[in-house]
């Protein structure tokens, strides 16, 4: 079987699990499986929930787990429904790598890459918001909001307006040559930030991830390490501000004199003080890992 990924950090997820000996790991974000894989031959008692939105990636990753079938769960599904489903198992790992697969941003015809003959970018294919409907039919005003929040696109009411004179666009490769044209160049394609914009508009992914970690923080799973692979800094931060506020053992308002909630609130211990990024050798092999960032945290 051909392997078509190459997982980022995988040696640093595999060692974040290295100590767990029983019970489920979920990997939210299966993809390709090749954490999973990794982490079926590395922890041999562990079972794993295999989760993923898109049926193509299950379909892969069902044919390539053969060998470990009696230990591995396969569920089709958004990450942010996962815990809630699984919340009775004895879950000791939790694993999510955010964002687009390779296996999306590969194929042309999902829509995500500038060459793409389709606007499409939905991560979940029986969803009925896409691309082209954001940048066809979303007003300036709508334009601007995602632009500016979700790709921090500095000339975001320029790009708005640009977007709404000269639309309809019909596929990824025509709107991504219409910014190569209009916007000034950079280190970075000009229309890099505009699709990230729209991707994340189009899968709703700062909610997905924020529901997600709610879900994590009702589930209260005990002695559970929680890994989370981000690749930009709107994600990075929801990972980094709800593993502090897990950390946190006073909740008192700041304006307190002195501590009144009994300062034992703590839901565990923050394990990455710093994110672990990717080595210069892993970004020459693969350099879709340059901007991968993981953090750990560990429910006690």
């Amino acid at each position: 079987m051909q392997i078509p990924h190459i997982p980022v950090l995988y040696d640093e997820v595999l060692n974040s699990f290295k100590d767990i000996k029983s019970g489920y790991i979920i990997d939210c974000t299966t993809g390709f499986a090749g954490h999973s894989s990794g982490l079926l031959k590395q922890n041999k008692d562990i079972r794993l929930i295999c989760n993923d939105q898109d049926d193509e990636a299950l379909s892969f990753s069902q044919n390539r787990l053969k060998e470990f079938e009696n230990r591995v769960v396969f569920n089709k599904g958004n990450f942010e429904n996962v815990i809630e489903k699984f919340k009775d198992y004895p879950i000791k790992g939790i694993l999510a790598d955010i964002g687009v697969s390779s296996l999306q941003l590969d194929k042309e015809e999902r829509g995500f890459g500038f060459n793409s003959q389709t606007l499409d970018m939905r991560m979940d294919q029986t969803k009925s918001l896409d691309a082209a409907t954001v940048v066809n039919t979303y007003s300036q005003i709508e334009l601007e909001k995602i632009l500016k929040e979700y790709g921090e696109v500095r000339e975001y009411k320029k790009v708005a307006s640009l977007i709404v004179e000269n639309r309809p666009f019909y596929s990824s490769k025509e709107l991504a040559e219409f910014f190569y044209k209009k916007l000034s160049k950079g280190k970075i394609h000009p229309a890099t930030l505009i699709f990230q914009a729209i991707r994340i508009e189009v899968n709703d992914e700062l909610g997905v991830l924020e529901r997600l970690f709610k879900s994590l923080e009702e589930a209260k799973f005990k002695d559970c390490i929680v890994a989370i692979i981000s690749f930009h800094s709107l994600e990075d931060r929801i990972v980094k501000n709800y593993f502090k506020k897990w950390s946190q053992s006073c909740i008192c308002p700041p304006n307190v004199f002195r501590c009144e909630c009994g300062n034992n609130h703590a839901l565990g211990k923050i394990i990455t003080k710093k994110p672990i990024i990717a080595t210069d050798f892993e970004i020459k092999q693969n350099p879709r890992s340059r901007s991968s960032k993981l953090r750990i945290f560990r429910f006690v």
